[in-house]
């Protein structure tokens, strides 16, 4: 652990440079996968991809020395480790995918930029409230969908014909991709009155489930915009504090000097 690592590794223009750096090697891995640009500048791109990645290998190691095993403790710190570490295997035939996993490397733009970690942050807390929600979308859909295969079945069996098929179609008619021409109104065509069972699904599953999705994420970002503000009031007051404290011995230290220097001074 070397602690005089750390007013560079948490200095602006270090923060800056990487995520610039970050920006350049998302954009040279979308470029490799362009024949035109590979063609004319190919040697180019896979040096800046290379040079990208043993400058990010080189930051990991700063932070990791900078800040000991606290490095750990960090959720986004962590999240930088596995990244580049998996940039660092040979993608051999056996392992071809380690190849697409490459481009992760662009997902730490959100480690780099502060309000996308706080938007990220916001959606882990509204885990508890968006699985609650997903599984009374789960339900509505089993029972809409064991509806659905016990009305409409037996004269659309491509839809309709089973569970899993009626619940892949419903998902298409929550999406509102091609659900009223596409099936809602070939099936009306035979059963008049199927409108009675896909507007008040449409309603339930699109609007209002919808609706609950943000209103979750809303919160949970509003909250922890609040907790941020919070902790940043309660730095600021410590440093107050400790430049209080400061002041009162550098204070006390003057008084001192004053004090000896009186008893120096000889009297009239």
């Amino acid at each position: 652990m070397l602690p005089q690592l750390l007013p560079l590794v948490e200095s602006r223009r270090f923060q800056h440079s990487m995520l610039a750096i970050i920006v350049l090697n998302a954009v040279t891995l979308g470029l490799e996968t362009w024949p035109l640009a590979m063609q004319h500048a190919g040697p180019l791109i896979i040096a800046i991809d290379r040079l990208a990645l043993t400058v990010f290998v080189i930051e990991v190691t700063l932070r990791l020395l900078a800040h000991g095993w606290r490095f750990f403790r960090d959720p986004w710190s962590v999240f930088d480790f596995l990244v580049v570490s998996i940039a660092l295997i040979p993608a051999t035939e056996g392992f071809s995918v380690l190849r697409a996993l490459r481009v992760l490397r662009a997902l730490r733009i959100i480690s780099a930029v502060p309000r996308m970690r706080m938007v990220v942050q916001a959606l882990l807390t509204a885990i508890p409230g968006i699985s609650s929600i997903v599984a009374l979308l789960a339900l509505i859909f089993y029972v809409a969908a064991v509806m659905a295969t016990k009305l409409f079945s037996t004269a659309f069996p491509d839809w309709f014909g089973s569970i899993g098929a009626s619940l892949y179609s419903l998902f298409q008619i929550m999406t509102l991709e091609s659900w009223s021409m596409g099936i809602v109104r070939p099936v009306m065509e035979i059963f008049p009155f199927a409108w009675a069972f896909f507007v008040p699904f449409i309603l339930i599953a699109t609007f209002m489930i919808l609706n609950l999705f943000i209103a979750v994420v809303v919160n949970a970002m509003q909250s922890q915009h609040e907790a941020d503000r919070v902790a940043s009031e309660l730095e600021a007051h410590d440093e107050r504090g400790q430049i209080l404290i400061e002041l009162k011995a550098l204070r006390q230290e003057l008084q001192a000097l004053r004090a000896s220097r009186e008893e120096r001074t000889p009297g009239p």
